[in-house]
């Protein structure tokens, strides 16, 4: 059910298998992951993503250079194209409800989720310098896989305001060989550092930074607080990456610190390898999970998380599936569900006999007759024509009067007994029919077996039993069949009921029979056939 849209034409509906609050690279990779597993997904994007300033997309493989903007609209197009949902909104908070999460909008809207997805990235805190935040993502930088290819060879400074200032400056000169050292608030390099960066050429530098130098919006230097200058094309920095949360609380899902080397370096929600938290049925990814992950890191931990909260649906689809199973295998057979059934419908079947009863009693000599499970009464009515005296029993009060009312109408009354009873408690009369017709007769193993051998106590010296079923050999067909299994039979399978000493088997076979599909195509069904003869 459709309870809003977002102003641009995409309607949110008002439950989803997983609502994925992010739309970053790692959200949305999760959800193309999840629509393609079939999965219905609503994608929240709040439009935060944290490498806007950024002009390119780098080591991503088939996407190099592609600016971050397009990439993210080639991911919704992906997301919708498989049948997910993407909004431009902000999620402000997510609580529980009875068998899921209630996701709630700043804009008012709300929906339910089975499962969450949270890929709401992350805000890189900046080091206190003033025009620092005005060039980042353009030459002031952070990471060197991202950005270290476009300034090689050029002057780069990197901003030590921590541990892992000297670090960051060894790992920047495989792309340079022009690194300074700018120690801004952090401590002077040990000994066996200041022997590693002299030994690799980087110098350092006293004293903090207190400003840029900008030329024709380009960087050129920065100045120290002793009003040197110091002359740099890129300005390497390291920054808090704090994970986005806030609307996770209500949950008790908060962030934690991350620490590098004795250095804050962001927070994190914490998460096993697969995404998952403590918190059941929410899984993280991306820059929220992981303060280092750069976008195609992102977008694997989307995928990587997208698999597991499929799996976990799959487990909680597969035991609901179970618990249904157990309950229509106690249930269906009973009264009141065959009754329910025939009160549905004025008619449930065709009004044809079943033909493997046309294919082996039309040549048999009338007598008594027993028609288990007579539906609405085609096949007593049949028999009745052909001189049979025909007790029909059917579990179903209404599928008794129907059978009455067609043996009326087909002036064969005299000839058919309609009764409800149910074979299973109440016995036939042993020894009393030339013939017992039980068609399409499933009940669960050890139901069914009993009632075949009461069945078999029923027919009289020199009568016939006939037995059919649907063939498990159906299962296999697009025919519309009612998938349990363990119903199903074989003629040889009810053949083995049968004392040798009583009974020659005549027919025991899977027999083919022309029939169509729901989608109206041709297919070939097998019915189990037991045609058995009981000796004098």
């Amino acid at each position: 059910m459709a309870v809003d849209d977002d102003g641009q034409g995409c309607v949110m509906d008002d439950r989803y298998d997983v609502v994925v609050i992010g739309g970053g690279a790692a959200g949305l990779a999760g959800a193309v992951a999840l629509a393609r597993a079939r999965r219905s997904v609503l994608v929240v994007d709040a439009g935060r993503p944290r490498n806007a300033p950024a002009g390119g997309v780098h080591n991503h493989l088939g996407r190099e250079g592609v600016p971050p903007a397009e990439l993210l609209a080639s991911g919704r197009a992906d997301v919708t194209g498989y049948g997910g949902h993407v909004v431009d909104a902000t999620v402000t908070a997510v609580d529980r409800d009875d068998d899921g999460f209630a996701v709630a909008l700043a804009d008012g809207r709300r929906t339910r989720a089975r499962r969450l997805l949270v890929a709401t990235g992350g805000v890189d805190a900046l080091p206190d310098v003033p025009g620092l935040a005005g060039r980042w993502g353009r030459d002031v930088l952070h990471c060197p896989y991202c950005h270290g290819w476009e300034v090689r060879d050029r002057r780069v400074g990197v901003l030590a305001d921590g541990p892992v200032g000297v670090r960051q400056a060894l790992l920047w000169r495989q792309w340079t060989p022009h690194v300074l050292l700018l120690r801004h608030h952090g401590d002077a390099p040990d000994p066996t550092q200041a022997e590693q960066l002299a030994a690799r050429g980087v110098t350092v530098v006293d004293g903090p930074v207190t400003g840029l130098v900008v030329d024709d919006d380009r960087l050129t230097g920065v100045r120290l607080a002793d009003g040197g200058l110091v002359r740099v094309d890129a300005l390497v920095v390291a920054t808090r990456v704090a994970a986005h949360a806030d609307a996770l609380a209500p949950l008790g899902l908060f962030p934690v610190d991350v620490d590098h080397e004795g250095q804050r370096v962001g927070t994190r929600i914490p998460a096993d390898a697969f995404g998952a938290t403590d918190v059941p049925g929410v899984w993280v990814a991306g820059n929220a999970a992981a303060v280092t992950a750069t976008v195609v890191v992102s977008a694997a931990q989307g995928v990587t998380a997208a698999g597991a909260i499929n799996a976990d649906l799959v487990a909680e689809d597969t035991a609901r599936a179970v618990e249904a199973y157990r309950h229509d295998l106690a249930t269906m057979f009973e009264q009141d569900a065959w009754e329910e059934r025939y009160r549905s419908r004025p008619a449930v079947w065709s009004g044809n006999p079943n033909p493997q009863l046309v294919a082996e009693a039309a040549d048999l000599p009338p007598g008594r007759a027993l028609d288990v499970g007579c539906g609405e009464g085609a096949d007593a009515v049949w028999l009745a024509r052909r001189g049979w005296q025909v007790t029909a029993v059917d579990i179903a009060p209404t599928a008794v009067d129907r059978t009455a009312a067609h043996a009326a109408d087909a002036r064969v009354a005299d000839r058919v007994t309609a009764r409800q009873a149910d074979l299973r408690v109440e016995a036939p009369e042993a020894g009393a029919y030339q013939l017992v017709s039980a068609q399409f007769m499933h009940l669960p193993a050890g139901q069914w077996r009993d009632l075949v051998a009461r069945l078999a106590d029923a027919v009289a010296p020199g009568g016939t039993l006939l037995v059919v079923g649907h063939h498990p050999l159906d299962l296999r067909t697009t025919a519309r069949r009612m998938h349990f299994p363990e119903l199903m039979f074989t003629a040889e399978q009810a053949a083995d009921l049968l004392d040798e000493a009583r009974w020659r088997v005549r027919v025991a076979q899977a027999r083919p029979r022309a029939a169509v599909d729901p989608d109206g195509r041709d297919v070939t069904v097998h019915d189990a056939v037991l045609v058995a003869h009981r000796l004098p």
